[in-house]
């Protein structure tokens, strides 16, 4: 059964509903590693019977040293795929040029490219808007893209629904992406 490793950073939702679709199934998550010590999603990960990491950015000198680090803990499981899921850095060429990593990004792409996504979309004059999820590469949200989803804005929507639209559109597309990969 093929591997994969999981980095986030924060409440580790996407990183659940990935383990709870595709753990023992499609895939074998090995590990999931947050670059936060508080990251919520330690505990859901946890709670699964997923091993977790905690490999924290404050505690290097450069981006380069910590994607150094990261590899390094990364290659120790031996994935097949990396998947960051709410893993809030801007990888260096260190990590991007050793991994096979891909990437959600609550966007279509290549439209609204880092941070803040989901608002700068929801600001937009744009009527379709969706999620893109791609290959992790040198330039920020600009790797290959595998697979995207969009959807329709309501003429009445609120930031609130829009991002629960977007969501959902995540739980159901990183699991497509992730075994769509590794097959």
């Amino acid at each position: 059964m093929k591997k994969i490793v999981i980095l986030f950073s924060g409440d580790g939702f996407n990183a659940q509903n990935i383990v709870k679709s595709l753990h023992n199934k499609e895939c074998f998550v090995a590990c999931g590693i947050t670059n936060k010590r508080d990251a919520k999603g330690l505990d859901k990960l946890q709670n699964l019977g997923i091993k977790t990491d905690v490999l924290e950015h404050v505690n290097f000198n450069s981006r380069e040293e910590f994607d150094a680090q990261l590899v390094k803990l990364i290659n120790s499981y031996e994935p097949d795929l990396v998947v960051l899921s709410g893993f809030m850095r801007i990888l260096s060429d260190v990590f991007t040029e050793n991994m096979k990593a891909i990437n959600l990004h609550p966007s279509l792409l290549p439209k609204f490219k880092g941070a803040k996504a989901i608002e700068r979309s929801f600001e937009s004059d744009d009527k379709e808007c969706g999620i893109s999820v791609h290959y992790v590469s040198s330039e920020l949200d600009g790797g290959e893209i595998i697979l995207q989803e969009s959807f329709v804005r309501e003429d009445n929507e609120t930031l609130e629904s829009f991002s629960a639209k977007i969501k959902k559109i995540e739980y159901e597309i990183m699991p497509q992406a992730i075994v769509k990969v590794l097959n």
